[in-house]
């Protein structure tokens, strides 16, 4: 069976300090709806209530953003207004990990034909 397939949707937010502040959405789609009806629940957006730091860009590597980043660029610590300005002023990515097909379970013994 395929593994690692599943779409992943991200919001990027360039801050004036140079560092992108990153969050992940369910879809395009949820984030869409929410921006037009902000009375949907955030926990109906978010896919986890993690702000990452991208270190390298955006295909580079994630880091949990520390509260002196936050207030540095945000003003606050306050997690529920740093979201809501990620995703109103952030730019959406969207991608699809490849596919990943290999020997599931290395104890099966050989798979050579004798």
């Amino acid at each position: 069976m395929a593994r690692g397939n599943s779409p992943q949707t991200q919001v990027f937010y360039k801050g004036s300090t140079g560092e992108q502040f990153c969050i992940f959405v369910e879809s395009e789609e949820v984030l869409k709806n929410w921006k037009s009806d902000t009375s949907i629940p955030m926990t109906e957006v978010l896919a986890g209530w993690k702000i990452m730091v991208a270190e390298h860009g955006k295909q580079g590597i994630l880091n949990t953003a520390s509260n002196s980043q936050l207030e540095n660029e945000f003003g606050t610590t306050n997690e529920d207004e740093i979201v809501k300005k990620i995703l109103t002023d952030g730019d959406v990515q969207s991608h699809e990990n490849p596919e990943r097909v290999g020997i599931t379970n290395e104890t099966q013994g050989g798979r050579h034909a004798h």
